[in-house]
């Protein structure tokens, strides 16, 4: 028989049926449920959702609204700050029980505990489920009982441990109170961008929701995973999962990455060795919040305390040509752009425009940091601020500061035809490829007939490459010497 008073689930960043641990708890309690989304803009302060995020975040919930009423329910929609609509929607619906899945933001952490100690000071349930990681920050230590700053010591503390459980099915019908509360129109949030042509290149690139993950991984596993090793590093062939944004939004579990992936190994489908290359890129995801969550000042403060005082520049000109995609290093503005109009950058590349804003324009890594945080579809606080202060060399388990990677020998690796820097720098297609990462070297025969004027049709490079490394070192070398 069911109990007449009803279960809140608070969706959050866990926009799935499928694995979803609170909403599990809720169906078989047998209890009427409430799906709920609060956008609360508050509690993330500085961090509150980019431009990107936002048109994710309008897409995916309007799958899960969709996901939902197939099965007899609804997504109820609140905006402000989560305590108070939380509390609004008990009284208005008699809840028994509030229900969701951690996160592990020290601004989320901070708003969640107290609204968990208000809920239950009136004697409602509320308790809250993990759907989002393999393995809990708090339960990875190291032999002192201490959190990880290595990441492959961590990583094989996390495969010592016991597996990740199986994930649980979608369930297939809610039971819906009584009476529905009221919510609002998700148009009326206005999540979407005013720039048409951005949202174009969003739309064609993504299919935010469950289905579009499912479907994403499924594309991955049968076409990727095999070769996934070989070309995880060429952004010029479709070599990664891209389910990022998909996992930070939590249209799937990691769960449901790990096991389908083991399964495929264990069949002798893929290699133990791409099974094992992928899982562990899962890890570095991990290792992210593991670090986010010990180190609550990770976006904010170098884990090195000795970087505080690196004497970066100030230059919004070279700030804005490397925002988008004009510093006259082709694989540099291809990966730019590409973020510019899809919303993502391939992983291999993130690594190379990170190190050419840090080190050869000498720009702090927060600026990085906050343009990422905007432009991209999978902006994450621990994945954001921990790659960036790998790239930096402050962070843990960092690349070393004088590690200066070259942005033509990387175009020439990783991009060997050119093909990557050819579809986001057309302006370039037309160059042969043993030029088209360094299109100032070729002739001016050449460059007339491939259509380039540099300085014109293509800026020619912003800083001179050995002229950058040079004073990224003395940089790091004055630091090191004042410590």
């Amino acid at each position: 028989m069911l109990s007449a008073s009803p279960i809140i689930v608070w969706f959050r960043q866990d926009l799935r049926l499928a694995d979803n641990p609170a909403l599990a708890a809720a169906v078989e309690s047998g209890a009427p449920v409430i799906p709920v989304y609060v956008h609360d803009e508050q509690a993330p302060g500085e961090w509150a959702m980019g431009g990107a995020s936002l048109w994710w975040l309008h897409r995916s919930l309007a799958a899960l609204g969709a996901d939902l009423s197939q099965r007899g329910s609804r997504l109820i929609l609140r905006k402000g700050a989560a305590s108070d609509a939380l509390d609004r929607l008990i009284e208005q619906t008699g809840a028994q029980a509030v229900l969701w899945n951690r996160l592990y933001e020290p601004w989320a952490i901070a708003r969640d505990t107290a609204i968990k100690s208000s809920i239950a000071a009136r004697g409602i349930r509320a308790e809250s489920f993990n759907a989002g990681l393999l393995f809990e920050p708090w339960t990875v230590k190291t032999g002192g009982g201490g959190p990880y700053k290595v990441f492959t010591p961590f990583w094989k503390a996390c495969l010592a441990a016991p597996a990740p459980a199986m994930p649980r099915k979608a369930p297939q019908t809610l039971a819906a109170p009584k009476a529905w509360p009221a919510g609002d129109k998700l148009e009326s949030w206005n999540l979407l961008p005013a720039k048409p042509d951005w949202a174009g290149g969003l739309r064609e690139a993504w299919t935010p929701g469950e289905a579009g993950a499912m479907d994403r991984l499924s594309l991955f596993l049968d076409d990727g995973l095999a070769d996934y090793a070989e070309m995880r590093n060429r952004p010029d062939v479709d070599g990664s999962s891209r389910l990022s944004p998909h996992l930070h939004f939590g249209e799937i579990a990691p769960r449901q990455v790990w096991h389908r992936v083991q399964a495929l190994s264990d069949a002798g489908k893929t290699s133990a060795a791409s099974a094992a290359g992928f899982l562990r890129e899962i890890g570095w995801r991990e290792f992210s919040t593991h670090l986010l969550y010990h180190f609550a000042q990770l976006p904010k403060l170098p884990l090195q305390a000795s970087f505080a005082a690196m004497p970066w520049r100030t230059d919004a000109a070279a700030l804005a040509a490397w925002q988008r995609g004009r510093t006259g290093y082709p694989i540099v503005d291809a990966g730019m752009r590409q973020l510019w109009q899809t919303g993502w950058m391939h992983n291999r590349v993130r690594m190379i425009v990170g190190s050419f804003l840090v080190k050869h324009l000498l720009l702090p890594w927060h600026a990085g940091e906050v343009w990422f945080w905007d432009t991209l579809v999978d902006a994450d606080l621990a994945n954001n601020a921990a790659s960036w202060q790998w790239i930096a060399g402050c962070g843990a388990d960092a690349a070393p500061y004088f590690r200066v990677f070259n942005p033509m020998l990387q175009g020439e690796k990783f991009d060997p035809q050119g093909a990557y820097v050819a579809e986001w720098v057309p302006e370039l297609a037309e160059l042969p490829a043993p030029f088209i990462h360094r299109p100032w070297t070729a002739g001016l025969a050449m460059l007339k007939e491939a259509g380039v004027v540099l300085g014109k049709t293509y800026p020619k490079p912003i800083v001179e490459h050995q002229g950058g490394r040079t004073r990224a070192l003395n940089a790091w070398k004055s630091l090191r010497e004042n410590r």
